[in-house]
């Protein structure tokens, strides 16, 4: 259901929020860049801000530090258009970093400074139930399961969501540095496999989750639950992969010139957010899913057009042009 005003229903995103610092030259260790750019970045905070950037209704529950950088990414929240009502300030912590390093290919790998990080001390008691309350979608990564007392409150604000009638989603965006060892990162990911209706990882996070070194049919669907009702797998250029109760497919992908894939699956998240959360039927029909599916990919490519993440999530007309243009 639509909100009764007549405005888009609210999809809140739940999780972090940091500055990623990016080197101005690809294909190079940190120790050799030459330089950074200051990119801001946080798989949840990108997802909102690609549903506010297609026209969607956002909003980002999570902490920042009372620094210059948090208040930084609070603004960038506002500026737009997604509803900071559900940030906190920490004035103990400071704000998460992560120096980015670019491979040729566009794809990266992370050095993290959050020990610990503004939004790890999230508590449940500094939620805004209300804001949650009244989202129809619920989004949330795993990165905020890994320490308490951000843990507690992402579990809290999860089953918030649910007793309210949220649609769950959940990108796991798997960080393997900021976990203390593979084994805890599988075990807690898949702690709350179960709650999630709609559910999207990388050909990676597969072969991580299930301990298979196949991406196929059979190994995604042995992360298929009763709950669920959309299971995706992103195939980077390869397009992605759908399964639903009903059916199952692929989506071919739209090539580009990949200069930082850094963003990119958060863009296909939120363009699919954005259509699905008034309109839930799509996801019983197999051809409209299909449409869905092929604007998220368009979505995705563009993102990895532009380096840094939230300057590169697209607009409605970027994605339009691509779309038509193929």
């Amino acid at each position: 259901m639509a909100a009764s005003n007549g405005e888009k229903s609210l999809i809140v995103s739940f999780g972090e929020m940091l500055i990623d610092f990016v080197p101005t030259v690809s294909g190079v260790s940190l120790a050799d860049a030459p330089g950074f750019i200051k990119a801001p970045g946080g798989a949840p905070a990108n997802v909102a801000i690609a549903i506010s950037r297609l026209g969607g209704r956002a909003a980002f529950v999570g902490k920042l530090g009372d620094d210059e950088f948090g208040h930084m990414l609070a603004g960038i929240l506002k500026q737009n258009g997604v509803s900071a009502e559900g940030i906190n300030f920490d004035t103990g912590a400071r704000t998460a970093l992560a120096f980015v390093t670019l491979k040729s290919d566009g794809e990266r790998e992370f050095m993290f400074y959050r020990n610990p990080s503004a939004d790890m001390l999230l508590r449940p008691d500094e939620l805004n139930l209300d804001l949650i309350r009244s989202a129809k979608v619920f989004h949330y990564g795993s990165i905020s399961l890994i320490v308490e007392p951000c843990r507690s409150a992402h579990l809290k604000a999860m089953e918030v969501a649910k007793e309210a009638g949220a649609l769950l989603s959940y990108d796991p965006n798997l960080r393997l540095p900021l976990w203390p060892s593979k084994e805890e990162a599988q075990k807690q990911i898949l702690s709350i496999w179960d709650k999630a209706e709609v559910i999207k990882v990388s050909d990676e996070e597969l072969m991580f989750l299930t301990g298979s070194d196949k991406v196929d049919d059979e190994t995604a669907l042995s992360l298929w639950h009763s709950n669920l009702k959309l299971l995706l797998v992103t195939l980077g250029d390869k397009g992605c992969r759908y399964y639903t109760k009903s059916f199952r497919g692929s989506v071919d992908p739209f090539h580009v010139n990949a200069v930082d894939t850094t963003g990119a699956g958060d863009s296909y998240v939120g363009a699919l957010l954005c259509k699905i959360v008034d309109d839930r039927a799509v996801l019983e029909d197999e051809a409209r899913l299909r449409e869905v599916l092929r604007y998220a990919n368009a979505c995705g490519a563009i993102t990895t057009t532009k380096k840094g993440a939230i300057p590169a999530l697209p607009t409605e007309s970027e994605v339009q042009s691509l779309l038509k243009g193929n």
